[in-house]
C-alpha cells in the first residue's frame, strides 16, 4: 500500500503568512488526521471513517480486526466545528479504546486456551466487541474515576492546605490553582511511575512507541514498511500525554481567570470547597476543547518552529509513557494502520466478510490479498 495515498486534504489559499497557521490549527489539517491507542500487545489505530486493532498473539501471528466507523461528527456536524471536535474526540477516544481492549482481551483469552487446548468462543461481528451498554458504563466509570482524581482530589487537598498550613490561598487566588494543577501533575506522574512497574504496561508502552513511528511514517509520507518506521521519533505533538499535560495547564490559566469573578456561598468550608469542585467539572470541557485545537495546531506541518516550542513539555512528558519498540511491535503498528487506511480508502464497497485476518507478517503478499479478498 503506498503511504501517501489519501494522506493530504485540499490546501485553502494563504492570506497572511503569520496568521495561517494558527487558522490551519483551528480550522483544517494538512493530512488526513490518523491516530490510535496501544494496547495490551497491540495498537489501534483510527482515520476519520475507519478503525483497526491489530494484536501479537502468542504464536506469533498478528491478527487484525478492521471496520468503518462513523463518528459523532458525522451524526451531528455541529461537532466538527472548533472546541467542540474536541469534546466529541474524548469521547471517541474512550469508545475506540474500550472496543480495543475488549478485542485485545479476547485475543488474549483466545491465546490462552490455544496453550491449554481450551474452547473458547471468538467474537467474529465488529460491533460485537463490546456492547452499547458495556462501552456506555465503561465510559461512565473512566470519566467518573478521571474527574475525581483529577478535578475534586486536588481541589480538595488543595482547599486543605489553604485553610490549615496557608494564609491568603483562597480560591479566588492564582497560587490557589497552580497548587491545584501540581497537584494534579503529581498524581499523573505517580500514576504513570507506578503502573509502568508492570512488565505488561512496559509492553504497552513499547506498543505507544511503535503506534507514533507508525503513524509519523504516514504522515511523511513513507512506504509503510519497518525501515522506515525505526528512523521516525516516538515522541508525537498530538498523543493523548500531551493532550493530559496541556489540559492541567490550560486549567490552571481558566480557573484562575473565572473563580474570582463567582460568588462565595454561604456554606460550611467542606461543603464550599465541594460546591467550587462540582463547578469545575462542566468547566473543563471547554478547556478540553481547546486543549485539543492546541495539540491539533502543534502536530500540523504548518506550524511554525518558534510556536512548536510549546509543545515540548508535552514531548518530554511522553519519555514516560512511551519506550523505544522493536521491530515485531514496530510490525503490529503498521498492521494496524495499513488496514485502517485500506478501510479508508475502500468506504463505499460493501466488505464480502467480516473475518479477523490473521497474518505472518505484514511483508508479504498475503496482507494485501487478504485485504483484497473482503471486497
Amino acid at each position: 500500500m503506498n503511504a501517501s495515498v489519501k494522506n493530504t486534504l485540499p490546501q485553502r489559499p494563504q492570506r497572511n503568512k503569520f496568521f495561517q497557521p494558527l487558522k490551519w490549527g483551528l480550522f483544517a489539517a494538512s493530512t488526513m488526521p490518523v491516530g490510535g491507542q496501544a494496547v495490551i500487545e497491540g495498537v489501534m489505530m483510527r482515520s476519520p471513517h475507519s478503525m483497526a486493532v491489530a494484536i501479537r498473539k502468542p504464536s506469533k501471528k498478528i491478527v487484525i480486526k478492521e471496520f468503518k466507523w462513523v463518528s459523532l461528527s458525522d451524526r451531528h456536524t455541529f461537532l466538527k466545528k472548533p472546541v467542540f471536535r474536541g469534546m466529541a474526540m474524548l469521547i471517541e477516544a474512550l469508545m475506540n479504546g474500550m472496543q480495543a481492549l475488549s478485542f485485545s482481551a479476547e485475543q488474549a483469552a483466545l491465546g490462552e486456551s490455544e496453550k491449554d487446548n481450551l474452547n473458547v468462543t471468538p467474537i467474529t461481528n465488529s460491533t460485537d466487541l463490546l456492547s452499547k451498554s458495556a462501552i456506555i458504563l465503561s465510559m461512565i466509570t473512566a470519566l467518573g474515576m478521571g474527574l475525581f482524581m483529577f478535578v475534586v482530589l486536588p481541589h480538595l487537598l488543595t482547599d486543605f492546605l489553604g485553610r490549615h498550613y496557608f494564609s491568603g490561598f483562597g480560591i479566588n487566588t492564582f497560587k490557589f490553582h497552580l497548587v491545584d494543577g501540581l497537584i494534579k501533575m503529581t498524581l499523573f506522574i505517580g500514576y504513570i511511575l507506578l503502573i509502568s512497574q508492570m512488565n505488561d504496561i512496559k509492553r504497552v508502552f513499547q506498543y505507544h512507541g511503535a503506534e507514533h513511528k507508525s503513524i509519523f511514517t504516514f504522515e511523511h509520507h513513507h512506504a509503510l514498511d519497518i525501515a522506515h518506521a525505526r528512523a521516525e521519533s516516538r515522541f508525537h505533538p498530538r498523543c493523548g500525554t500531551s493532550f493530559i499535560l496541556t489540559l492541567i495547564l490550560a486549567s490552571i490559566l481558566v480557573f484562575s481567570a473565572i473563580f474570582p469573578f463567582l460568588p462565595k456561598p454561604n456554606f460550611n468550608p467542606i461543603l464550599t470547597s465541594l460546591f467550587f469542585a462540582a463547578i469545575k467539572i462542566p468547566l473543563m470541557l471547554p478547556i478540553v476543547g481547546f486543549s485539543y485545537e492546541f495539540i491539533r495546531l502543534m502536530g500540523n506541518d504548518n506550524c511554525p518552529t518558534w510556536l512548536k516550542v510549546l509543545s515540548k513539555p508535552g514531548l518530554w512528558m511522553q519519555s514516560l509513557t512511551t519506550k523505544e519498540p522493536d521491530d515485531s511491535q514496530l510490525e503490529v503498528g503498521l498492521a494496524s494502520l495499513k488496514a485502517c487506511l485500506w478501510r479508508e480508502e475502500n468506504l463505499t464497497k460493501q466488505a464480502a466478510n467480516s473475518d479477523l485476518i490473521e497474518i505472518e507478517d505484514i511483508g508479504s503478499p498475503v496482507f494485501e490479498n487478504r485485504l483484497a479478498n473482503r471486497l
